[in-house]
């Protein structure tokens, strides 16, 4: 006779401003999973720690349940744009399930409120890769890692990248638990080629499109990729990438219609955005790290690309914390 399948509880904790597309991919994971194989019902639900609504980065809500007293959850996937600590209540029920040796799993930047809390000293963690400066600075005890995803050795400590990643690292999951075969059928069930490996690098294929004409180019665009927090000058990319200032410069108008000078900066400038939205760090933190001089530098050269300032910016994702969308209303 056969025996009946395992029931395996999943908690999903999607903090505010968190990635829907990141949340699908669990969600899609998990589904996949119930159905390639029938030795285990995975049973997701979506939690907060006082219950309500959540909402996430593009305005969508999602209702949680409250945080029971009492489950007993095989996995705890954290799911958060924002790298600052999480809530003392939910730092706590974090250490609990770790103490009880519950997989823990941080996504976007959910990896970096597991390290906030100490869960993941001396562990390989990953996280979207314009935190990853920060991250290192700010816990230094954790080996952060540039590629999609990681699990540690044992696998209770999972991490990956924003966005699609999360279906990555719920695949390969799901695999070590299910076998590689579980794996293929899984990419298959989920319309892909193949689930991307840990180590594949973020943004991968960014440099190589844009400069799919030029080689120079491609190299030029990695290597200011590569430089954000300490922009070198137009002179010392063109060396670098073995052309003259000229050629560079011919080489951006030519592709990119822009100048090298204009286009670095509007790199620097995307990534404080990303960062004014979805970190906690402060705002002449945000400016010194991408680059900028001082926090005057930084607000100027902010509002001459976008229109308003980083405080702006930052009052924005404030305001739409507190206002979280009605189900029905338009995203």
């Amino acid at each position: 006779m056969t025996p009946p399948p395992v029931l395996r509880r999943v908690a999903l904790l999607p903090q505010p401003g968190f990635s829907m597309l990141a949340l699908a991919g669990v969600l899609d994971g998990l589904a996949a999973a119930n159905e390639l194989q029938d030795e285990v019902v995975w049973r997701a639900e979506c939690l907060s720690v006082t219950g309500g609504l959540v909402m996430s980065g593009n305005g969508t809500a999602v209702q949680t349940a409250a945080l029971p007293p009492q489950a007993d959850w095989h996995a705890v996937f954290l799911v958060t744009a924002d790298t600052g600590p999480c809530e003392p209540a939910l730092a706590t029920w974090l250490k609990r399930w770790a103490a009880e040796g519950r997989v823990l799993a941080g996504i976007d930047a959910g990896a970096a409120q597991l390290a906030a809390c100490g869960l993941l000293d001396g562990q390989r963690a990953c996280a979207d890769w314009p935190l990853l400066d920060g991250l290192a600075n700010e816990h230094p005890a954790v080996a952060w890692a540039s590629g999609l995803w990681a699990i540690s050795d044992e696998g209770r400590r999972l991490s990956c990248a924003g966005a699609l990643a999360s279906v990555d690292l719920c695949g390969a999951w799901l695999a070590s638990l299910h076998g590689e075969r579980f794996g293929q059928e899984l990419a298959q069930w989920l319309g892909v080629q193949g689930l991307r490996p840990q180590d594949e690098r973020q943004r991968a294929g960014y440099s190589e499109r844009r400069g799919a004409g030029s080689p120079k180019l491609a190299e030029a665009l990695a290597l200011m990729e590569a430089n954000l927090a300490e922009p070198l000058p137009t002179e010392d990319v063109a060396q670098l990438v073995g052309v003259s200032r000229r050629q560079l410069e011919r080489l951006f108008k030519q592709h990119l219609d822009t100048l090298p000078s204009r286009h670095y900066l509007a790199l620097r400038l995307a990534r404080a955005q990303r960062l004014l939205q979805q970190s906690s760090q402060s705002i002449l933190q945000i400016g010194l790290s991408c680059g900028f001089s001082s926090g005057p530098h930084f607000s100027n050269a902010y509002k001459s690309h976008f229109g308003h300032t980083p405080r702006d910016e930052r009052s924005r994702r404030a305001q739409a914390w507190r206002t979280p969308a009605l189900p029905g209303d338009s995203a």
